[in-house]
Order: structure tokens, then C-alpha cells, then sequence
């Protein structure tokens, strides 16, 4: 049967489109030379179009070439044809954590930030959620408090204090949708047109997008192996916000060592600005303890931001801050203001997968398997590559950073390898200083098996082995 999705509305008539689609697939291969189309009188019933409508479609094609009619026999692709392998068409808009409609469905996708979905205890998920509606008050299925539900406040901050050494109080937390919505009620809360922000370079592009929208005044400070450099900040200038990966630096993956974060913590209260800390992924560390948050040197002049969606997944949209107690009022309210509430019930399914002590054993099996897949990983990469790459931030998390000598990733190999059946995200489109990380890509590792962690591997390094010799 050939399925053809019509656009009702759309100006061009049903021939066209069933032409337009037939083509299509004739092209790219999914219809195969010399294979036989559906008759005109089958095609008509299934697609609930006149006869005539498909043989003005076919004759169509036949005029191209693409067609032949063989009369007493039907309508058969032309021997001639050589499928032609449409590229897949790379545009600014991709970033990471893509969805599966915005890469090709059979693509290994090395993008970062991506939990084992597979992997995810549905059941036990199922269980808390039903105890979280069937016990639910009336006022969790109403509009509810723009700063989340207390008790699940209450919850998570005996887990953040228990996890990360955060002491507060649950009146400190506002639950959002995501990392994202926390920074964007940060940065409406904080920024104006003449705000200065500083970020790290490289950083994740969506946090400097974010703030764009609020001041064109946004610094980049290079990191190296560790993190951000405090003694690179000009002693002159004072922004409003300095924007933080400090656990581990997105995306290089270094870990900022207590004399820097003293400094930074120095240099916010002296210049009386505020440091956003984004803890995105700090469950995940394979040598030795988790970093301590920044937030516990200094309550009064950090936010802490968390996230769900790496231990979890992704769609339950759930993020929370930690805010110092001046600020409280003013982000709830914008809170409000953005969407009322983040969802009561999702709230109370996690408040009870914590409290159960579900959601630490998820973090344990992940990290066991996380840690698996990692070693898999830098052992093919050192045996694919051996002296000619270099790994940076393999210590913890969900990612590495691959340097690979004398490679640039300009964005034609990154279509090639797209091409190939391999997404990756280059280090520079992260950049806001460009040209420097060039050379170096990102390889998310904690969403894919072994088998297609060599696969995606040995694609890579046929495609950069022909770049070489071309």
C-alpha cells in the first residue's frame, strides 16, 4: 500500500502531491527500480481520491522518466533510476538534547545530556503516580502555588541537603519547568538592557540565547582544564550575573577547585553581584565524591539551579532553584506571571519516588551503568585513535570532550558524518569565542548501548580517515 499524507488545505491539487511524494521516495530509494506501483483502481480506494487523479500523478512521472507503463501489466519505476542519497540539511537551530523529529530516525546520536530512557523503572514510576492522585488534595488538581507545592519543597530539600550539602529552607526553592525557564525567571529578574553578564567560553549556546534576550552585554572567559579562570575577571568592570558550570564545566568537563571557587565567591561579594550555578548533571561522578555546591560557601549571593531530566528523563519537566531569601518574592512572582505553576501532580509522583528512596537507587543503577558504557567508550576511542586524540572531561557526567589531532570539524564533515548515520555536536557551535575549539567534538555516551557506541565509533573514524586522505 502507498501512504500518502495529504495537505488538505494546501494550494497545489492531490496529483501534484501524489506526484511530489511518489518522486520523493523514488529518489531517495525507499522505492526501489523496477518495482511495481499500486494500480490506479487500488490507489484510488486507498487514498479515497478519483482514478483519474492517480493517473494524472502517473502520467506525470512517466513523463519525467521516472515511471514506465507497461501495458497489461501496470505502472513500474524506471530501470534506470539511481536512488540518490539526500543529505540531511544541518541548520543553526539544532542544539543539544534534540528531539527525534530534528535528527534522522536511524542516526546514533552522540548528542550530550541524554539519560538511559530504556532504562527508566516505568513501574515504579507508575506506582508513585498513582499514590500521587489517589492521595492528592483538591488543591493539587486546581491552579496551585507558582513557587511549587510545600510539601514537595519540604521534600526535595532534604534530599538536596542530604545529596548536595545545600542547607535552606523549602520558602528558598521554586520549582520550574526545566533548567531553562530557571534561568530565563533569572535572567528577567536580574537583567536589563545595561546589565553586563559574564559566562564561561565554551558554555551551553542556550544559556547565552537566553540572555540575549535581555542585554547584549555578555562577556566570555575562556576555561581551561579546571573551569572558569577568576584571575582572568576584570577588577574594573561589575556584572550583574556570572553564569557557572563549577561541578562540571559544560562542556569540557572540569571540576573548579576550591581556591577558585573562594575566589569567585570573593570577588561576587566585593562587586555585589549574584553567581547562577547550573548543577546539571553532578549525580553522575565516576572518581571520587561529587563537588560540593557553590551555594553552601555563600547562600546570600548564589542561585543554584537543578535539574530532573538527566536523572530521570527529560519530558517530566521538572527543574527547581535555590535562591537567596531577597530574591524569593520577585522570581515567584515572574513565576506566575510565566505559566502560574509547574505541574502538582508530576510534583507529588516525585516527591514520593524520593521518599521511597526510588529515585537513589535509579541514581546508583545508572551510574553503574553509565560507568560501563564510559569505560567502552575511551577503550574504542584509544583503539580507534590512539595518539591522535586527546579526552577531556571524563571524570564524571554523561559526555566527553574528543580532541582529535589535525581534524577540523568544519561544518561539511559534520554534514558527511550526519550523511554517514552519526550525529555529533562540535565544541566551537558552544563557543562564543570561536577558533579555538575547533578540533573537538562532543560525545554523548549514557543513552547509547555498547553495540551502537562502536558503531557510531567505527563510522567516525572511516569518515575521518577518507577527510585525511582527500
Amino acid at each position: 500500500m502507498l501512504y500518502i499524507a495529504f495537505d488538505r488545505v494546501h494550494r497545489h491539487s492531490y496529483s501534484k502531491q501524489i506526484y511530489k511524494d511518489i518522486r520523493e521516495k523514488i529518489l531517495s530509494g525507499n522505492l526501489s527500480a523496477e518495482g511495481k506501483l499500486p494500480s490506479t483502481r487500488e490507489c484510488s480506494k486507498n487514498l479515497s481520491v478519483s482514478r483519474n487523479t492517480i493517473l494524472t500523478a502517473y502520467e506525470m512521472l512517466i513523463s519525467e522518466g521516472l515511471v514506465v507503463s507497461k501495458p497489461g501489466s501496470g505502472f513500474f519505476i524506471s530501470s534506470d533510476i539511481i536512488a540518490q542519497k539526500l543529505p540531511f540539511q544541518c541548520s543553526d537551530s539544532l542544539t543539544a538534547s534534540l528531539s527525534d523529529t530534528s535528527i534522522p530516525k536511524n542516526a546514533i546520536n552522540f548528542d550530550s545530556g541524554l539519560p538511559a530512557l530504556d532504562l527508566f523503572p516505568r513501574s515504579k514510576w507508575s506506582k508513585a503516580a498513582t499514590k500521587a492522585l489517589k492521595e492528592a488534595p483538591i488543591s493539587a488538581l486546581g491552579y496551585d502555588d507558582p513557587q511549587g507545592r510545600s510539601e514537595f519543597r519540604d521534600v526535595l530539600r532534604k534530599y538536596l541537603q542530604h545529596t548536595r550539602g545545600i542547607v535552606c529552607d523549602a520558602d528558598q526553592i521554586i520549582v520550574t519547568n526545566g533548567t531553562k525557564q530557571g534561568l530565563t525567571l533569572v535572567a528577567k529578574c536580574l537583567l536589563d538592557a545595561q546589565s553586563e553578564v559574564w559566562i564561561e567560553n565554551p558554555t551551553n549556546d542556550n544559556v547565552r540565547q537566553i540572555f540575549s534576550y535581555h542585554t547584549n552585554k555578555i562577556t566570555p572567559f575562556d576555561v581551561d582544564k579546571d573551569g572558569i579562570q577568576p584571575c582572568l575577571f576584570p577588577r574594573k568592570n561589575s556584572p550583574a550575573l556570572i553564569f557557572m558550570t563549577p561541578s562540571h564545566q559544560f562542556p569540557m568537563g572540569g571540576r573548579l577547585p576550591i581556591k577558585r571557587r573562594l575566589d569567585v565567591i570573593k570577588f561576587a561579594r566585593e562587586n555585589n553581584c549574584l553567581i547562577l550555578e547550573d548543577d546539571y548533571d553532578s549525580e553522575f561522578t565516576y572518581e571520587g565524591s561529587p563537588a560540593n555546591s557553590l551555594f553552601e560557601l555563600d547562600p546570600q549571593h548564589v542561585i543554584y539551579s537543578g535539574t530532573f531530566s538527566k536523572v530521570l528523563f527529560p519530558s517530566i519537566r521538572l527543574g527547581y532553584l535555590v535562591v537567596p531569601r531577597h530574591l524569593v518574592s520577585r522570581i515567584r512572582e515572574i513565576k506566575r506571571l510565566a505559566d502560574h505553576h509547574s505541574n502538582s501532580i508530576s510534583q507529588l509522583t516525585l516527591m514520593h519516588f524520593i521518599e521511597s528512596k526510588e529515585l537513589e537507587r535509579h541514581i546508583r543503577r545508572m551510574k553503574r551503568e553509565y560507568r560501563k558504557r564510559r569505560e567502552y567508550l575511551l577503550s574504542l576511542l584509544h583503539q580507534y585513535f590512539g595518539d591522535n586524540i586527546k579526552i577531556h572531561g571524563d571524570r564524571a557526567g554523561m559526555h566527553v570532550v574528543a580532541e582529535f589531532n589535525g581534524i577540523v570539524f568544519t561544518p561539511d564533515i559534520i554534514q558527511r558524518l550526519q550523511e554517514s548515520g552519526v550525529y555529533v555536536v562540535p565544541v566551537e557551535k558552544h563557543a562564543l569565542l570561536k577558533g579555538k575549539h575547533h578540533s573537538k567534538v562532543i560525545l554523548g555516551y549514557a543513552h547509547l548501548s555498547c553495540e551502537e557506541i562502536k558503531t557510531g565509533l567505527s563510522i567516525i573514524k572511516t569518515e575521518l580517515t577518507l577527510c585525511e586522505r582527500a
